[in-house]
């Protein structure tokens, strides 16, 4: 074992991975050493000499440099590397499974700014790693012991750009692409610009549609804010009511998630993708769904008319994963727009996404705005407010006073349900932020609820 120069900056490493600022805290030595550790353990758990990664990026001008990093990391400790290109995050899980990968690394920082970027660990299922598994990796990286190897037995970087076609491939088989090509939809896109302009315009073509795509030039830029929320799609709301469109989609940068416009330029927003995607699913077939605690209700209303249920987790798309595996559920996801369909992976994928909600228009023979208002309605707020571990604990714990009568939920951060509505706290895995997710039934008094939860967090932070 050879001790490599430790790393001073501080980084966010978590259950998600690592992401940090490039120039400043994430630097082509700390990419490199976070991959010769994903390796090193990998190495040891599995007891094997010899490793096969997949790799990709999202399209970031960034991502060839954190990109030969990773590559160079895995291969200083004997793993052969298999580089995607630019491909979305759903793709590199599929094909970390499809290709008998011990493991695999996504270069995303996701919806953050343009400044970061970051690396996603996969195991040989694609799917994010347990939490046990994540603070081992992070252990072997902050020690900084890695199983180098000699010249004879570095790894080597082979080239496959065939991910797009087995994750279409996969994606047409769960639906009836016939049903949706009759249709004609005339589908308004915008992929900021990231990985998910190129399969998702290769989807919609064989779904027979006619796409105008913005923001699909993988220019390494972003054109606006690349996380899908309503004040960052005003170009694809006016590009819709242009062109006339059925439906607008919006993806972020690694192609995982997926928000909606509707046919009059309405951006009803990310919470709604799992909820229609539900719709579909549960009107094909009884099951159970999961989903993690800051998911809209939207959900549960829809698998109880369904007669199916619904499994709550904690955030984050590894546990909702686990929680589907485990109970067999028919689809899952989360409320920032993520559909998972283990069929396909055991990811987010805004491919399958966008395949079931037009699937469900062209059964129903709907507007994607009729089908939403069909949904009892709910008014959600979702907020995040600058505060570290030691900052976020204190607010949770100024909540609990000011909302003792609250039915309280703690494994993970602290929800607090009400009769008309809940709200969730938590502190986020990526930045130093505390996340507010907080939904109401349309008509009842959320001010008053939201006002005495700002006012605590201005007290505990001052």
């Amino acid at each position: 074992m050879k001790k490599a120069k430790k790393i001073k900056q501080d980084l966010i490493i978590s259950i998600s991975g690592l992401r940090g600022i490039v120039g400043e805290n994430l630097t082509f030595s700390a990419a490199a050493d976070f991959a010769c550790a994903f390796g090193t353990f990998l190495k040891k758990s599995k007891g094997k000499n010899k490793l096969s990664i997949a790799i990709g990026t999202d399209g970031r001008a960034t991502g060839d440099m954190i990109k030969s990093a990773v590559a160079a990391g895995l291969c200083s400790v004997g793993a052969n590397v298999t580089d995607l290109g630019i491909v979305t995050t759903p793709t590199i899980g599929i094909m970390t499974s499809q290709l008998g990968c011990d493991g695999g690394m996504v270069i995303t920082a996701s919806h953050n700014p343009i400044e970061y970027n970051g690396i996603k660990l996969l195991t040989s299922k694609g799917m994010a790693p347990p939490a046990a598994m994540a603070e081992k990796i992070k252990a072997v990286f902050s020690k900084g012991d890695f199983s180098f190897v000699p010249y004879a037995d570095c790894g080597k970087i082979i080239i496959n750009h065939g991910g797009d076609t087995i994750h279409i491939k996969k994606v047409l088989s769960r639906i009836s692409r016939g049903q949706i090509a009759s249709k004609k939809f005339r589908v308004a896109l915008d992929s900021v610009n990231g990985a998910g302009a190129r399969p998702t315009k290769r989807l919609l073509s064989i779904f027979g549609c006619r796409v105008t795509a913005i923001n699909d030039t993988l220019s390494g830029r972003f054109a606006h804010k690349p996380e899908p929320l309503a004040e960052n799609l005003t170009h694809l709301c006016d590009t819709v009511k242009k062109i006339k469109a059925n439906i607008g989609f919006a993806q972020d940068p690694d192609g995982d998630r997926l928000a909606i416009v509707d046919e009059n330029g309405r951006c009803i927003g990310e919470e709604y993708t799992l909820a229609l995607a539900a719709k579909y699913v549960f009107g094909h077939r009884k099951g159970t769904a999961a989903t993690n605690l800051s998911t809209s209700r939207m959900i549960d209303d829809i698998a109880e008319e369904a007669g199916c249920k619904v499994i709550r987790t904690a955030v984050g798309e590894v546990h909702v994963a686990q929680a589907m595996i485990k109970n067999n559920c028919i689809i899952g996801g989360e409320g920032n727009g993520g559909v998972i369909d283990l069929q396909v992976g055991p990811i987010r994928d805004s491919l399958v996404a966008i395949a079931y909600i037009l699937q469900l228009c062209a059964e129903t023979g709907k507007k994607i705005s009729q089908l939403a208002d069909e949904i009892p309605a709910y008014e959600m707020t979702k907020k995040k407010f600058d505060a570290d571990k030691k900052q976020a604990a204190k607010i949770i714990t100024q909540a609990k006073k000011t909302f003792k009568k609250a039915k309280v939920d703690e494994s993970d951060g602290c929800r607090f349900d009400f009769n008309n509505g809940w709200i969730h706290l938590r502190a986020s895995n990526t930045e130093p932020v505390i996340r507010l997710i907080a939904e109401f039934k349309k008509g009842a008094k959320s001010k008053t609820y939201l006002d005495k939860i700002t006012a605590a967090i201005r007290k505990a932070t001052g």
